[in-house]
């Protein structure tokens, strides 16, 4: 690591596990503070040991992000005071996928998910966006998805909140990009952690023929975007929506 993101502040939601935990420990190893948040205080507690004994700066902060106004507005509250007053980057990464076909979900798992999934991330954005703007600038990261542009069976209430998200993207690089603040998003593609040796493959590389890449991507192909995107070399990029999906969305490969 290069130190691209050193004397940077930056909060990540949902990051005690898999891209949300991967993208933390990337931004600590790359130089800056972070607050790792989500709502398993033992799993928030193990990422940020893990950061500390690497020689990174680390808080964890718990935080229920119901979609409600107050919540996202107190967890950035905390993490401002908790990281000296300013925060640099935002990263929208908490989600939940309740794996429900159409007519299989009721109103309240409907309005659960929209919570999660778009409300909160917009109530966080428009808390911290604004104090970026006022200290000079930062970015906000926000996290898509393959499937808001490949419809995919069992789909349909998850990628429109991630379509959402990927359309608040560009809208919020308009609103807050002439303020300093640069808002991109990752779309990832089939994403599954590391399979441990000698275990069966995982269900998602079927997904995932007829792609260049071929197989599911980790976890660390999207801390290596997010990273990107944070730091300065960055610097021209507004409201790109960033496909780290091993082709599955833009390629077809005809096998011979």
């Amino acid at each position: 690591m290069n130190g691209r993101l050193r004397d940077k502040t930056a909060l990540i939601t949902g990051s005690t596990s898999n891209i949300g935990r991967a993208i933390a420990e990337a931004f600590a190893a790359e130089g800056a503070h972070v607050i790792v948040s989500g709502r398993d205080r033992g799993r928030g507690t193990e990422v940020v040991e893990g950061i500390r004994a690497a020689g990174g700066r680390a808080d964890f902060l718990a935080a229920d992000l119901d979609g409600s106004a107050q919540a996202s507005r107190d967890l950035a509250e905390r993490a401002r005071a908790a990281l000296g007053g300013r925060i640099d980057v935002l990263v929208n990464n908490a989600g939940v996928y309740p794996g429900l076909d159409t007519a299989g979900t009721d109103e309240k798992t409907f309005d659960q998910v929209y919570g999660v999934n778009v409300k909160a991330p917009f109530f966080l954005t428009a808390a911290v966006a604004p104090w970026m703007a006022e200290s000079g600038g930062g970015a906000v990261i926000n996290l898509g998805s393959w499937i808001a542009r490949l419809g995919v069976p069992l789909g349909a209430l998850y990628s429109s909140t991630k379509g959402a998200m990927e359309t608040l993207t560009r809208a919020w690089a308009s609103e807050f990009g002439p303020r300093g603040v640069r808002v991109n998003a990752v779309s990832p593609g089939v994403i599954q952690p590391p399979a441990a040796p000698g275990a069966e493959p995982h269900p998602g590389e079927v997904m995932m023929k007829g792609t260049p890449a071929g197989t599911v991507g980790t976890p660390e192909a999207i801390a290596g975007a997010a990273v990107w995107l944070a730091s300065d070399e960055a610097a021209f990029v507004h409201g790109a929506v960033v496909d780290v999906d091993g082709g599955r969305t833009g390629v077809a490969v005809i096998a011979a």
